[in-house]
C-alpha cells in the first residue's frame, strides 16, 4: 500500500511538473488544495520559514521551523532536511517561501510552495496545529 502511494504521489507531482508555471529557481508554486494534498505523503518534508514567534502562534502539523531570514538558513536546512525527500514549504503570505523554495532548489532540493502562504491556509479552514 505504501509503495502505491508512493507511486500515485510521484506521478502526481511529475504531472504536476508538466503543466506547472515555474517560478524563480526550480520549484513549484501551489494552491491551498493541491498543497494539502501533496503533505499528506508521509516522505514529504515540512518546512515553515517564518519567524520562530509566527510559527509558535500557529503551523501546519509536523513541520519544522527554520527563519529563511536567518543567516544560518542554508547551512541548518542542510543539517535538518534530507535531499532525496521533497520539501513542502511556507511562509505567512508566500514572499519569503519563495525565497526558501529558490536557495533550496538550487542547492539540489525537489521543493514545493505554497503560494499565498499560511493566511491562505487559515482562510481556506485548514487544520493548524499550536
Amino acid at each position: 500500500m505504501l509503495k502505491m502511494n508512493q507511486l500515485v504521489v510521484g506521478m502526481l507531482l511529475f504531472l504536476s511538473s508538466l503543466f506547472s508555471c515555474q517560478q524563480k529557481g526550480d520549484f513549484e508554486s501551489m494552491n491551498v488544495e493541491d498543497f494539502d494534498t501533496l503533505i499528506q505523503d508521509e516522505g514529504m518534508q515540512r518546512l515553515d520559514v517564518r519567524t520562530l514567534a509566527e510559527y509558535s502562534e500557529g503551523h501546519i502539523a509536523k513541520t519544522i521551523n527554520i527563519n529563511v531570514m536567518d543567516d544560518s538558513f542554508s547551512s541548518m536546512a542542510d543539517s535538518l532536511l534530507q535531499k532525496d525527500r521533497p520539501v513542502a514549504v511556507y511562509c505567512r503570505s508566500g514572499k519569503r517561501s519563495k525565497k526558501a523554495a529558490a536557495i533550496l532548489s538550487k542547492k539540489g532540493y525537489k521543493v514545493f510552495e505554497l503560494d499565498k502562504g499560511f493566511n491562505s491556509w487559515q482562510e481556506a479552514g485548514k487544520e493548524i496545529e499550536k
